[in-house]
């Protein structure tokens, strides 16, 4: 465990990175601002290590960070129609920050943009936060938590823990941008081949809020039940891709059944390396960065519209309007917790 200053806040917080180390060379760097997963040092065929996920070189650049590279999402990620609903008989409203809906809990004060508290072990951090009741608009006094891992299989494993003693939204999500080809190569991921462990997906209507159909995925462009290019088929005119501008949408995890199971992979033919995502959550958000702006990243990097993608493991989006969906409300007697692993080999 290496620590070192990452900046200082607007607010005149002091922001810690944290640096693990494996036995193989493997690198992750975290950081107390945002619980923000800031690197990963990945060999590639021949044992070259580069980073794989983009993001920034100090606090400065994830107190923007518009495109929520690296960020811990909660209480609850991806969005909410009308940025509203409704528990225990009680009408909850929350940012309208996306269209008329809500995205990301809450863009510029959300979790992801405050100072959390680190607990550092030797292959572990553990960072908690408090959101008092009705913090963003959502009910309950919550103590949330996450713990990045790194494991000598080339694991990053992500533990989330939360508790509130009212009953309330818990869905929190890692938005990290992967390429496996380095986050600072300048290319796409397109021609990546991602294979989803999903034989369904939930459509959306515009403003990417699900109708509430699980729709099979056999025999049209949302199929990645085996190894297919990102790119290929990402600018066809069916309807799915176009309201959305290339995929960003929620797959259905098959056979869920709240254990960890290998639900995707990810294999990049430049640099050989492939990367599998493991998860006890029944959802999985894809998303191939169809908005990412240009911007400089790490290094100097230029980053751009599809240079990195994401597979934010979760409920599904807008399930605590969906009567039909995966329920998402947790509190007293029924706290949250969820496992999320990202191997590469």
């Amino acid at each position: 465990m290496i620590k070192t200053a990452f900046g200082t806040t607007k607010k005149g917080e002091e922001a810690t990175l944290f640096e693990l180390t494996n036995k193989n060379g493997m690198v992750a760097k975290v950081t107390d601002f945002g619980a923000n997963l800031v690197a990963l040092l990945v060999p590639d065929k021949d044992g070259k290590l580069e980073d794989v996920v983009l993001g920034f070189d100090n606090v400065t650049g994830y107190e923007k960070n518009l495109s929520f590279f690296g960020a811990v999402i909660g209480p609850s990620a991806n969005r909410i129609g009308n940025a509203s609903f409704t528990i225990d008989g009680v009408e909850y409203k929350v940012a309208v920050n996306d269209g008329v809906n809500n995205l990301h809990s809450d863009i510029m004060n959300g979790v992801h943009k405050r100072m959390w508290k680190a607990e550092a072990s030797e292959n572990s951090v553990k960072f908690t936060i408090e959101s008092e009741d009705m913090d963003m608009g959502f009910p309950g006094n919550k103590v949330m938590s996450i713990t990045y891992t790194l494991t000598d299989d080339n694991e990053i494993k992500l533990f989330y823990e939360a508790c509130s003693d009212k009953n309330t939204v818990m869905n929190p999500t890692n938005h990290s941008y992967f390429n496996l080809s380095g986050a600072a190569s300048g290319t796409t991921i397109e021609d990546n081949l991602l294979t989803l462990n999903c034989s369904n997906y939930t459509p959306v209507v515009k403003g990417a809020i699900p109708t509430g159909e699980i729709a099979p995925v056999a025999g049209t462009v949302m199929d990645f039940t085996s190894a297919t290019e990102v790119g290929k088929r990402i600018n066809d005119s069916f309807e799915q891709l176009l309201l959305t501008g290339g995929y960003d949408h929620n797959y259905v995890v098959d056979g869920w059944n709240g254990e960890v199971k290998e639900i995707a992979t990810v294999e990049d033919p430049k640099s050989g390396r492939v990367m599998k995502v493991y998860t006890d959550l029944p959802g999985v958000q894809f998303y191939a960065g169809n908005s990412i702006g240009a911007e400089t990243g790490k290094d100097g990097a230029s980053y751009a519209k599809r240079s990195g993608l994401c597979l934010e493991t979760q409920y599904y989006p807008d399930t605590i309007n969906q009567p039909n969906f995966p329920p998402c409300v947790f509190g007293p007697g029924k706290n949250y917790t969820s496992t999320t692993i990202y191997k590469f080999q």
